[in-house]
Protein backbone atom coordinates (compact mmCIF):
# COMPACT_ATOMS: atom_id res chain seq x y z
CA UNK A 1 0.00 0.00 0.00
CA UNK A 2 1.65 3.10 -0.96
CA UNK A 3 0.55 6.57 1.10
CA UNK A 4 -2.05 8.28 -0.71
CA UNK A 5 -1.09 11.69 1.28
CA UNK A 6 -3.97 13.53 -0.18
CA UNK A 7 -6.34 11.14 0.88
CA UNK A 8 -8.45 8.93 -1.98
CA UNK A 9 -11.28 10.76 -2.04
CA UNK A 10 -14.14 9.16 -3.66
CA UNK A 11 -11.22 7.51 -5.76
CA UNK A 12 -12.83 4.04 -6.18
CA UNK A 13 -15.20 4.71 -3.50
CA UNK A 14 -18.00 3.36 -5.55
CA UNK A 15 -16.01 0.13 -6.66
CA UNK A 16 -15.16 -0.60 -3.41
CA UNK A 17 -18.40 -0.61 -1.98
CA UNK A 18 -19.95 -2.82 -5.07
CA UNK A 19 -16.99 -5.02 -3.96
CA UNK A 20 -17.79 -5.09 -0.62
CA UNK A 21 -21.98 -5.91 -1.30
CA UNK A 22 -20.85 -8.46 -3.46
CA UNK A 23 -18.57 -10.12 -1.07
CA UNK A 24 -21.35 -9.88 1.75
CA UNK A 25 -24.45 -10.32 -0.39
CA UNK A 26 -23.79 -12.88 -2.86
CA UNK A 27 -23.40 -10.79 -5.75
CA UNK A 28 -25.52 -8.38 -5.66
CA UNK A 29 -24.18 -4.91 -7.59
CA UNK A 30 -24.15 -1.48 -5.86
CA UNK A 31 -27.09 0.87 -5.93
CA UNK A 32 -24.36 3.51 -5.76
CA UNK A 33 -22.92 2.03 -9.14
CA UNK A 34 -26.15 3.07 -10.79
CA UNK A 35 -27.69 6.38 -8.99
CA UNK A 36 -27.52 9.44 -10.52
CA UNK A 37 -30.30 12.24 -10.18
CA UNK A 38 -33.74 12.65 -12.31
CA UNK A 39 -33.75 13.46 -16.19
CA UNK A 40 -32.63 16.73 -16.80
CA UNK A 41 -34.93 19.01 -18.05
CA UNK A 42 -33.37 22.39 -17.79
CA UNK A 43 -31.81 24.57 -20.65
CA UNK A 44 -28.73 24.01 -21.73
CA UNK A 45 -25.50 26.30 -20.06
CA UNK A 46 -25.00 29.46 -21.09
CA UNK A 47 -22.20 30.13 -23.33
CA UNK A 48 -18.99 31.49 -22.48
CA UNK A 49 -19.47 34.17 -25.04
CA UNK A 50 -22.20 35.70 -22.73
CA UNK A 51 -20.63 35.29 -19.12
CA UNK A 52 -21.62 38.43 -17.09
CA UNK A 53 -18.11 38.97 -16.27
CA UNK A 54 -14.54 38.64 -17.46
CA UNK A 55 -12.28 36.41 -15.59
CA UNK A 56 -9.73 37.53 -13.05
CA UNK A 57 -6.96 35.92 -14.64
CA UNK A 58 -4.16 34.29 -12.19
CA UNK A 59 -1.02 36.58 -11.62
CA UNK A 60 1.73 36.01 -14.38
CA UNK A 61 0.04 33.74 -16.36
CA UNK A 62 -0.24 34.43 -20.53
CA UNK A 63 -3.92 35.06 -21.45
CA UNK A 64 -5.77 32.47 -23.13
CA UNK A 65 -6.49 32.73 -26.73
CA UNK A 66 -10.25 33.04 -27.59
CA UNK A 67 -10.04 29.64 -29.50
CA UNK A 68 -9.69 28.44 -26.05
CA UNK A 69 -12.10 30.42 -24.25
CA UNK A 70 -14.80 30.92 -26.29
CA UNK A 71 -15.27 27.13 -27.13
CA UNK A 72 -18.81 25.30 -27.83
CA UNK A 73 -19.01 22.52 -26.10
CA UNK A 74 -20.64 19.48 -28.14
CA UNK A 75 -22.64 17.71 -25.33
CA UNK A 76 -23.86 14.17 -26.26
CA UNK A 77 -24.77 11.00 -24.62
CA UNK A 78 -21.65 9.41 -22.23
CA UNK A 79 -20.55 6.04 -24.08
CA UNK A 80 -19.46 3.51 -21.33
CA UNK A 81 -16.16 4.58 -19.74
CA UNK A 82 -12.58 3.74 -21.51
CA UNK A 83 -10.29 0.97 -19.59
CA UNK A 84 -7.78 3.93 -18.48
CA UNK A 85 -11.23 5.87 -16.83
CA UNK A 86 -12.48 1.80 -14.76
CA UNK A 87 -16.47 2.06 -13.91
CA UNK A 88 -18.25 -1.08 -14.47
CA UNK A 89 -17.84 -1.17 -18.73
CA UNK A 90 -21.64 0.44 -18.57
CA UNK A 91 -22.68 3.83 -19.72
CA UNK A 92 -24.33 6.12 -17.08
CA UNK A 93 -27.31 6.78 -19.48
CA UNK A 94 -29.83 9.25 -18.85
CA UNK A 95 -29.57 12.46 -17.80
CA UNK A 96 -25.82 12.24 -18.36
CA UNK A 97 -24.04 14.06 -21.00
CA UNK A 98 -20.11 13.92 -22.06
CA UNK A 99 -17.94 16.58 -24.00
CA UNK A 100 -14.10 17.43 -24.61
CA UNK A 101 -13.16 20.72 -23.95
CA UNK A 102 -9.25 21.63 -25.23
CA UNK A 103 -7.01 22.80 -23.01
CA UNK A 104 -3.34 24.28 -23.25
CA UNK A 105 -0.56 21.27 -22.47
CA UNK A 106 1.42 24.10 -21.12
CA UNK A 107 0.08 27.36 -19.71
CA UNK A 108 3.11 29.02 -20.32
CA UNK A 109 2.83 28.59 -23.80
CA UNK A 110 -1.43 28.77 -24.52
CA UNK A 111 -1.16 28.80 -27.86
CA UNK A 112 0.92 26.15 -28.11
CA UNK A 113 -0.15 21.92 -28.40
CA UNK A 114 -3.54 21.45 -26.58
CA UNK A 115 -4.78 18.41 -24.36
CA UNK A 116 -8.34 16.87 -24.36
CA UNK A 117 -10.44 17.57 -21.08
CA UNK A 118 -13.25 14.87 -20.85
CA UNK A 119 -16.51 16.34 -18.66
CA UNK A 120 -19.80 14.89 -17.83
CA UNK A 121 -22.80 17.03 -16.37
CA UNK A 122 -26.43 16.55 -15.64
CA UNK A 123 -28.46 19.98 -16.33
CA UNK A 124 -30.03 21.21 -13.21
CA UNK A 125 -33.54 19.94 -13.36
CA UNK A 126 -35.40 22.71 -11.88
CA UNK A 127 -37.89 20.91 -9.62
CA UNK A 128 -39.94 22.95 -7.58
CA UNK A 129 -39.76 25.90 -9.97
CA UNK A 130 -36.34 26.60 -8.44
CA UNK A 131 -34.25 28.81 -11.03
CA UNK A 132 -30.86 27.42 -11.85
CA UNK A 133 -27.47 28.90 -10.13
CA UNK A 134 -24.94 27.32 -12.66
CA UNK A 135 -22.65 24.50 -13.05
CA UNK A 136 -21.31 23.19 -9.75
CA UNK A 137 -17.98 20.96 -10.47
CA UNK A 138 -16.58 17.96 -8.49
CA UNK A 139 -13.36 16.64 -8.04
CA UNK A 140 -13.77 13.54 -5.71
CA UNK A 141 -10.16 13.28 -5.24
CA UNK A 142 -6.63 10.42 -5.74
CA UNK A 143 -5.29 12.82 -7.29
CA UNK A 144 -5.86 10.23 -9.90
CA UNK A 145 -10.04 9.60 -9.60
CA UNK A 146 -12.24 9.79 -13.11
CA UNK A 147 -15.09 12.56 -12.51
CA UNK A 148 -16.68 10.74 -15.17
CA UNK A 149 -17.04 8.11 -13.57
CA UNK A 150 -17.24 8.96 -10.16
CA UNK A 151 -19.75 11.43 -10.52
CA UNK A 152 -22.81 9.22 -11.73
CA UNK A 153 -21.73 6.72 -9.42
CA UNK A 154 -22.38 8.54 -6.13
CA UNK A 155 -24.71 11.24 -7.41
CA UNK A 156 -27.71 10.11 -5.15
CA UNK A 157 -25.91 11.87 -2.52
CA UNK A 158 -25.94 15.40 -4.36
CA UNK A 159 -29.36 14.94 -5.73
CA UNK A 160 -30.85 18.18 -3.91
CA UNK A 161 -28.19 20.15 -5.08
CA UNK A 162 -29.49 18.77 -8.92
CA UNK A 163 -32.74 21.44 -8.52
CA UNK A 164 -30.60 24.54 -9.12
CA UNK A 165 -27.18 23.40 -10.18
CA UNK A 166 -25.63 21.40 -13.26
CA UNK A 167 -23.65 18.81 -11.81
CA UNK A 168 -20.03 18.45 -13.33
CA UNK A 169 -17.10 16.69 -13.23
CA UNK A 170 -14.25 16.23 -15.43
CA UNK A 171 -11.17 14.07 -16.02
CA UNK A 172 -7.93 16.01 -14.46
CA UNK A 173 -5.41 16.30 -16.32
CA UNK A 174 -3.37 13.20 -16.36
CA UNK A 175 -6.49 11.28 -15.14
CA UNK A 176 -8.69 8.42 -17.53
CA UNK A 177 -9.58 10.16 -20.72
CA UNK A 178 -7.91 13.58 -19.89
CA UNK A 179 -4.50 12.91 -21.36
CA UNK A 180 -4.23 10.09 -18.97
CA UNK A 181 -0.52 9.01 -17.45
CA UNK A 182 -0.03 5.48 -18.68
CA UNK A 183 2.99 3.43 -16.79
CA UNK A 184 2.96 -0.83 -16.51
CA UNK A 185 0.57 -2.63 -18.76
CA UNK A 186 -2.18 -4.75 -16.51
CA UNK A 187 0.42 -8.03 -16.21
CA UNK A 188 3.31 -5.74 -14.68
CA UNK A 189 1.13 -4.23 -12.52
CA UNK A 190 -0.21 -7.44 -11.46
CA UNK A 191 3.54 -8.65 -10.99
CA UNK A 192 4.51 -5.48 -8.92
CA UNK A 193 2.15 -7.23 -6.24
CA UNK A 194 5.02 -9.82 -5.36
CA UNK A 195 7.18 -6.80 -4.64
CA UNK A 196 7.49 -6.25 -0.81
CA UNK A 197 6.36 -3.05 -0.33
CA UNK A 198 7.74 -2.68 3.31
CA UNK A 199 11.04 -4.27 2.88
CA UNK A 200 12.62 -6.17 5.92
CA UNK A 201 16.47 -6.26 4.46
CA UNK A 202 18.65 -5.20 2.25
CA UNK A 203 17.86 -7.68 0.02
CA UNK A 204 14.32 -6.09 -0.56
CA UNK A 205 15.45 -2.76 -0.18
CA UNK A 206 16.74 -3.22 -3.61
CA UNK A 207 14.37 -5.25 -4.99
CA UNK A 208 11.53 -2.01 -3.93
CA UNK A 209 14.09 0.35 -5.72
CA UNK A 210 14.71 -1.57 -8.53
CA UNK A 211 10.39 -1.76 -8.69
CA UNK A 212 10.21 1.92 -8.42
CA UNK A 213 13.13 2.71 -11.35
CA UNK A 214 11.01 0.16 -13.50
CA UNK A 215 7.60 1.81 -12.82
CA UNK A 216 9.55 5.70 -13.67
CA UNK A 217 11.26 4.43 -16.26
CA UNK A 218 7.54 2.79 -17.63
CA UNK A 219 5.78 6.52 -16.97
CA UNK A 220 8.60 8.31 -19.00
CA UNK A 221 8.56 5.95 -21.83
CA UNK A 222 4.97 6.11 -22.33
CA UNK A 223 4.33 9.34 -21.37
CA UNK A 224 6.87 11.68 -21.48
CA UNK A 225 5.26 14.12 -23.23
CA UNK A 226 2.86 15.26 -20.46
CA UNK A 227 4.62 14.42 -17.03
CA UNK A 228 5.68 17.60 -16.30
CA UNK A 229 2.33 19.37 -17.16
CA UNK A 230 0.02 17.44 -14.47
CA UNK A 231 0.56 19.42 -11.30
CA UNK A 232 -2.16 20.67 -9.21
CA UNK A 233 -1.50 24.31 -10.25
CA UNK A 234 -2.33 23.19 -13.96
CA UNK A 235 -4.97 21.44 -13.03
CA UNK A 236 -6.63 24.63 -10.98
CA UNK A 237 -5.62 26.68 -14.28
CA UNK A 238 -8.00 23.90 -15.93
CA UNK A 239 -10.81 24.54 -13.74
CA UNK A 240 -11.08 28.10 -14.40
CA UNK A 241 -11.03 27.60 -18.03
CA UNK A 242 -13.53 25.09 -17.59
CA UNK A 243 -15.71 27.84 -16.10
CA UNK A 244 -15.17 30.02 -18.56
CA UNK A 245 -16.22 27.64 -21.28
CA UNK A 246 -19.47 26.89 -19.26
CA UNK A 247 -20.67 30.44 -18.85
CA UNK A 248 -20.11 30.71 -15.30
CA UNK A 249 -18.97 33.81 -13.94
CA UNK A 250 -18.34 32.57 -10.96
CA UNK A 251 -16.85 29.32 -9.82
CA UNK A 252 -19.38 27.00 -7.56
CA UNK A 253 -17.07 23.68 -6.45
CA UNK A 254 -17.18 20.37 -4.51
CA UNK A 255 -14.05 19.34 -3.38
CA UNK A 256 -13.50 16.02 -1.88
CA UNK A 257 -9.77 14.84 -0.24
CA UNK A 258 -6.99 15.48 -2.82
CA UNK A 259 -9.99 18.21 -4.51
CA UNK A 260 -9.72 20.16 -1.69
CA UNK A 261 -6.23 20.70 -2.07
CA UNK A 262 -6.93 21.77 -5.74
CA UNK A 263 -10.02 23.89 -4.74
CA UNK A 264 -7.22 25.71 -2.46
CA UNK A 265 -4.71 26.04 -5.23
CA UNK A 266 -7.77 27.45 -7.25
CA UNK A 267 -9.02 29.58 -4.47
CA UNK A 268 -5.01 31.50 -4.35
CA UNK A 269 -4.94 31.69 -7.96
CA UNK A 270 -8.16 33.36 -8.68
CA UNK A 271 -9.71 34.61 -5.21
CA UNK A 272 -11.65 37.25 -7.15
CA UNK A 273 -13.70 33.85 -9.34
CA UNK A 274 -14.74 32.02 -6.52
CA UNK A 275 -18.53 31.73 -6.09
CA UNK A 276 -19.69 28.40 -3.64
CA UNK A 277 -16.82 26.59 -2.57
CA UNK A 278 -16.62 23.14 -0.40
CA UNK A 279 -13.92 21.44 1.07
CA UNK A 280 -14.95 17.57 2.17
CA UNK A 281 -12.33 15.60 3.75
CA UNK A 282 -9.31 18.53 3.68
CA UNK A 283 -6.02 17.63 2.74
CA UNK A 284 -3.38 19.64 5.42
CA UNK A 285 -1.84 22.03 3.16
CA UNK A 286 0.80 22.51 5.68
CA UNK A 287 2.73 19.13 6.24
CA UNK A 288 5.21 18.14 3.70
CA UNK A 289 4.94 14.73 2.29
CA UNK A 290 6.47 12.94 5.34
CA UNK A 291 4.40 14.82 7.90
CA UNK A 292 1.33 13.78 5.98
CA UNK A 293 1.86 10.24 5.64
CA UNK A 294 2.57 9.69 9.33
CA UNK A 295 -0.79 11.77 10.06
CA UNK A 296 -2.28 9.39 7.39
CA UNK A 297 -0.71 6.26 9.52
CA UNK A 298 -2.19 7.46 12.72
CA UNK A 299 -5.60 7.86 11.20
CA UNK A 300 -5.78 4.80 9.55
CA UNK A 301 -4.68 3.22 12.97
CA UNK A 302 -7.61 5.17 14.63
CA UNK A 303 -10.21 3.62 11.85
CA UNK A 304 -9.21 0.82 12.57
CA UNK A 305 -9.31 0.78 16.53
CA UNK A 306 -13.05 2.11 16.09
CA UNK A 307 -13.56 -0.81 13.44
CA UNK A 308 -12.57 -3.21 16.21
CA UNK A 309 -14.38 -1.48 19.02
CA UNK A 310 -17.36 -1.27 16.40
CA UNK A 311 -17.09 -4.88 15.86
CA UNK A 312 -16.81 -6.42 19.22
CA UNK A 313 -19.46 -4.76 19.86
CA UNK A 314 -21.73 -6.02 17.19
CA UNK A 315 -20.40 -9.68 16.94
CA UNK A 316 -18.70 -10.21 20.39
CA UNK A 317 -16.84 -13.22 20.73
CA UNK A 318 -17.21 -14.11 17.04
CA UNK A 319 -15.36 -10.99 15.94
CA UNK A 320 -12.13 -11.29 14.03
CA UNK A 321 -10.42 -9.36 15.85
CA UNK A 322 -11.44 -10.09 19.64
CA UNK A 323 -12.37 -7.25 22.12
CA UNK A 324 -10.19 -4.97 19.56
CA UNK A 325 -7.53 -2.60 21.16
CA UNK A 326 -3.97 -4.22 21.73
CA UNK A 327 -5.45 -7.88 21.28
CA UNK A 328 -7.28 -7.30 17.46
CA UNK A 329 -4.27 -5.20 16.43
CA UNK A 330 -1.58 -8.52 17.39
CA UNK A 331 -3.69 -10.57 15.45
CA UNK A 332 -4.02 -8.30 12.44
CA UNK A 333 -0.41 -8.09 12.39
CA UNK A 334 -0.13 -11.66 12.83
CA UNK A 335 -2.38 -11.90 9.63
CA UNK A 336 0.18 -9.65 8.03
CA UNK A 337 3.20 -11.26 9.30
CA UNK A 338 2.55 -14.38 7.97
CA UNK A 339 1.25 -13.36 4.49
CA UNK A 340 4.73 -12.01 4.16
CA UNK A 341 6.14 -15.20 3.72
CA UNK A 342 3.07 -17.16 2.83
CA UNK A 343 0.72 -15.62 0.65
CA UNK A 344 -3.05 -16.97 0.90
CA UNK A 345 -5.09 -18.69 -1.81
CA UNK A 346 -8.08 -16.77 -2.98
CA UNK A 347 -11.32 -18.25 -5.44
CA UNK A 348 -9.09 -17.48 -8.84
CA UNK A 349 -5.41 -17.48 -10.14
CA UNK A 350 -3.87 -15.17 -7.80
CA UNK A 351 -2.75 -14.89 -3.67
CA UNK A 352 -3.29 -12.28 -1.13
CA UNK A 353 -0.16 -11.00 -0.25
CA UNK A 354 0.95 -9.19 2.15
CA UNK A 355 0.75 -5.24 0.53
CA UNK A 356 -2.64 -6.30 -0.74
CA UNK A 357 -3.72 -7.70 2.37
CA UNK A 358 -2.61 -3.76 4.01
CA UNK A 359 -4.53 -2.19 1.19
CA UNK A 360 -7.67 -4.43 1.58
CA UNK A 361 -7.62 -3.49 4.70
CA UNK A 362 -7.19 0.43 4.36
CA UNK A 363 -10.01 0.68 1.46
CA UNK A 364 -12.45 -0.91 3.67
CA UNK A 365 -12.04 1.77 6.73
CA UNK A 366 -12.61 5.12 4.16
CA UNK A 367 -16.81 4.35 4.67
CA UNK A 368 -18.41 2.33 7.30
CA UNK A 369 -20.45 0.65 5.16
CA UNK A 370 -17.81 -1.55 4.32
CA UNK A 371 -16.94 -2.47 7.75
CA UNK A 372 -18.95 -5.21 7.83
CA UNK A 373 -16.88 -6.20 4.38
CA UNK A 374 -13.76 -6.43 6.46
CA UNK A 375 -14.94 -8.44 9.08
CA UNK A 376 -15.65 -10.63 6.69
CA UNK A 377 -12.53 -10.83 4.68
CA UNK A 378 -10.63 -10.66 8.16
CA UNK A 379 -12.10 -14.16 9.35
CA UNK A 380 -11.91 -15.85 5.95
CA UNK A 381 -8.09 -14.66 6.00
CA UNK A 382 -7.73 -15.70 9.50
CA UNK A 383 -9.89 -18.33 10.57
CA UNK A 384 -10.62 -20.33 6.76
CA UNK A 385 -7.06 -19.27 5.33
CA UNK A 386 -8.42 -17.69 2.12
CA UNK A 387 -8.46 -13.85 0.99
CA UNK A 388 -10.65 -13.88 -1.81
CA UNK A 389 -12.89 -10.58 0.02
CA UNK A 390 -10.02 -8.87 1.05
CA UNK A 391 -8.44 -9.30 -2.56
CA UNK A 392 -11.61 -7.88 -3.93
CA UNK A 393 -11.19 -4.68 -1.65
CA UNK A 394 -7.67 -4.07 -2.64
CA UNK A 395 -8.30 -4.49 -6.69
CA UNK A 396 -11.52 -2.07 -6.14
CA UNK A 397 -9.04 0.69 -4.35
CA UNK A 398 -6.35 0.10 -7.00
CA UNK A 399 -8.99 0.57 -10.05
CA UNK A 400 -8.63 -3.25 -10.72
CA UNK A 401 -11.80 -4.93 -12.94
CA UNK A 402 -12.58 -8.20 -12.45
CA UNK A 403 -11.12 -9.15 -16.10
CA UNK A 404 -7.68 -7.85 -15.07
CA UNK A 405 -7.69 -4.47 -16.32
CA UNK A 406 -6.50 -1.23 -14.39
CA UNK A 407 -7.70 1.99 -14.48
CA UNK A 408 -5.29 4.93 -14.53
CA UNK A 409 -5.68 5.87 -11.38
CA UNK A 410 -2.39 4.50 -9.80
CA UNK A 411 -0.44 6.51 -12.16
CA UNK A 412 -2.10 9.29 -12.13
CA UNK A 413 -2.09 9.64 -8.18
CA UNK A 414 1.79 9.27 -8.57
CA UNK A 415 2.25 11.14 -11.61
CA UNK A 416 0.07 14.60 -10.10
CA UNK A 417 1.83 14.07 -6.57
CA UNK A 418 5.52 13.76 -7.97
CA UNK A 419 4.87 16.74 -10.14
CA UNK A 420 3.46 18.79 -6.86
CA UNK A 421 6.20 17.87 -4.06
CA UNK A 422 9.71 18.95 -4.31
CA UNK A 423 10.74 16.06 -1.73
CA UNK A 424 11.97 13.19 -2.70
CA UNK A 425 13.38 10.34 0.09
CA UNK A 426 15.92 7.75 -0.15
CA UNK A 427 15.81 4.44 1.59
CA UNK A 428 17.75 5.81 4.08
CA UNK A 429 15.64 8.35 4.97
CA UNK A 430 12.88 5.96 5.52
CA UNK A 431 14.39 3.75 7.75
CA UNK A 432 15.23 6.90 10.16
CA UNK A 433 11.78 7.68 9.82
CA UNK A 434 10.14 3.93 10.84
CA UNK A 435 10.58 4.48 14.39
CA UNK A 436 7.84 6.76 14.80
CA UNK A 437 5.88 5.50 12.07
CA UNK A 438 5.63 1.85 13.48
CA UNK A 439 4.43 3.89 16.92
CA UNK A 440 2.35 5.48 15.13
CA UNK A 441 1.01 2.58 14.06
CA UNK A 442 1.40 -0.74 13.94
CA UNK A 443 -0.25 -2.52 11.16
CA UNK A 444 0.04 1.02 8.30
CA UNK A 445 3.19 2.17 9.46
CA UNK A 446 5.96 0.15 7.52
CA UNK A 447 3.91 0.66 4.32
CA UNK A 448 3.00 4.66 4.32
CA UNK A 449 6.91 5.14 5.30
CA UNK A 450 8.22 3.08 2.64
CA UNK A 451 5.67 4.48 0.26
CA UNK A 452 7.13 7.80 0.48
CA UNK A 453 10.13 6.26 -2.04
CA UNK A 454 7.81 6.45 -4.90
CA UNK A 455 9.01 9.77 -6.55
CA UNK A 456 12.65 8.84 -5.81
CA UNK A 457 14.09 9.50 -9.38
CA UNK A 458 11.34 10.81 -10.71
CA UNK A 459 12.58 12.59 -14.18
CA UNK A 460 10.00 15.97 -13.46
CA UNK A 461 10.96 18.09 -10.05
CA UNK A 462 8.36 18.84 -8.09
CA UNK A 463 6.63 22.29 -8.02
CA UNK A 464 6.93 23.33 -4.62
CA UNK A 465 7.44 22.04 -0.93
CA UNK A 466 3.84 23.01 0.29
CA UNK A 467 0.79 23.55 -1.74
CA UNK A 468 -0.14 27.92 -1.49
CA UNK A 469 -3.63 27.73 -0.77
CA UNK A 470 -3.86 31.63 0.93
CA UNK A 471 -6.67 33.24 -0.65
CA UNK A 472 -7.10 36.97 0.31
CA UNK A 473 -10.25 38.84 -1.22
CA UNK A 474 -11.79 35.36 -1.56
CA UNK A 475 -15.48 34.50 -0.67
CA UNK A 476 -16.41 32.19 2.23
CA UNK A 477 -15.17 28.94 1.57
CA UNK A 478 -16.83 26.03 3.78
CA UNK A 479 -14.60 23.32 5.33
CA UNK A 480 -15.62 20.08 6.30
CA UNK A 481 -13.54 18.44 9.19
CA UNK A 482 -14.57 14.49 9.62
CA UNK A 483 -13.14 13.52 13.53
CA UNK A 484 -12.69 9.82 12.04
CA UNK A 485 -11.34 10.13 8.82
CA UNK A 486 -8.77 7.80 8.19
CA UNK A 487 -7.12 9.17 5.09
CA UNK A 488 -7.25 13.20 5.76
CA UNK A 489 -7.06 13.50 9.54
CA UNK A 490 -9.70 15.89 11.14
CA UNK A 491 -6.92 18.27 11.84
CA UNK A 492 -6.22 19.39 8.45
CA UNK A 493 -9.45 21.12 7.98
CA UNK A 494 -8.65 23.36 10.55
CA UNK A 495 -4.99 24.04 9.13
CA UNK A 496 -6.64 24.97 5.10
CA UNK A 497 -9.14 27.21 6.99
CA UNK A 498 -6.46 29.23 9.03
CA UNK A 499 -4.22 29.32 5.67
CA UNK A 500 -6.84 30.61 3.47
CA UNK A 501 -7.01 33.21 5.51
CA UNK A 502 -9.15 35.21 8.10
CA UNK A 503 -12.97 35.57 6.84
CA UNK A 504 -12.69 33.11 4.12
CA UNK A 505 -12.46 29.53 5.45
CA UNK A 506 -14.83 28.64 7.52
CA UNK A 507 -14.39 25.46 9.32
CA UNK A 508 -17.61 22.64 10.10
CA UNK A 509 -16.73 19.77 12.44
CA UNK A 510 -18.68 16.21 12.22
CA UNK A 511 -17.75 13.98 14.60
CA UNK A 512 -18.29 10.58 12.62
CA UNK A 513 -16.41 8.22 11.14
CA UNK A 514 -15.26 7.23 7.71
CA UNK A 515 -13.73 9.73 4.67
CA UNK A 516 -15.50 12.90 4.18
CA UNK A 517 -18.70 14.61 5.53
CA UNK A 518 -21.31 15.33 3.41
CA UNK A 519 -22.26 12.09 2.17
CA UNK A 520 -22.01 9.93 5.38
CA UNK A 521 -26.22 10.74 5.90
CA UNK A 522 -25.49 13.05 8.72
CA UNK A 523 -28.42 15.54 8.22
CA UNK A 524 -27.29 18.44 10.00
CA UNK A 525 -23.97 18.61 8.29
CA UNK A 526 -25.94 17.76 4.39
CA UNK A 527 -28.35 21.14 6.06
CA UNK A 528 -25.35 23.17 6.41
CA UNK A 529 -23.89 22.65 3.49
CA UNK A 530 -27.36 23.37 1.24
CA UNK A 531 -27.90 26.30 2.87
CA UNK A 532 -24.78 27.23 1.84
CA UNK A 533 -24.90 26.21 -1.88
CA UNK A 534 -28.52 26.91 -2.46
CA UNK A 535 -29.22 29.71 0.04
CA UNK A 536 -26.06 31.67 0.28
CA UNK A 537 -25.99 31.19 4.27
CA UNK A 538 -22.83 30.90 5.28
CA UNK A 539 -22.37 28.24 8.51
CA UNK A 540 -21.62 29.74 12.02
CA UNK A 541 -17.62 29.51 12.23
CA UNK A 542 -17.52 26.11 14.60
CA UNK A 543 -21.07 24.80 13.65
CA UNK A 544 -20.47 20.88 14.58
CA UNK A 545 -22.80 18.36 13.85
CA UNK A 546 -22.55 14.97 15.47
Amino acid sequence: MHPVVRGAGALGLAAVLAAATAACESGSGSDAAKAGPSTASAAPTTPAATASSPASAAVGVPPLPASLTGQQLAWQTCPAPSTAQGGDGSAPGAPWECATLKAPLDYAAPDGQTIDLALIRAVATGAGGQSRIGSLIYNFGGPGGSGVVTLPALAKDYADLNSRYDLVSFDPRGVGDSAGVRCLDDAATDASAAVDGSPDDQAEVTALDAANSGYTAACERNSGAVLRHVDTVSAARDLDLVRQVLGDPKLHYFGISYGTELGGVYAHQYPGNVGHLVMDAVVDPTKDPAQSALAQAKGFQLALENFMKACAAQAGPSCPTGQGGDEGTRRITDLLNGLDTAPLPTDGTRRLTQDLAVTGIAAALYNPKTWNALAVGLQEAMQGGTGTTLLALADAYAGRDQQGHYSNQSAANRAISCADDKSRYSATDVQGLLPSFRQASPVFGDFTAWGLTSCTGWPVQGSADLPEVSAPGSAPIVVIGNTGDPATPYEGAGAMARRLGAGVGVEVTLQGQGHGGYDSGNTCLKQAVDQYLLADRVPAEGTTCS
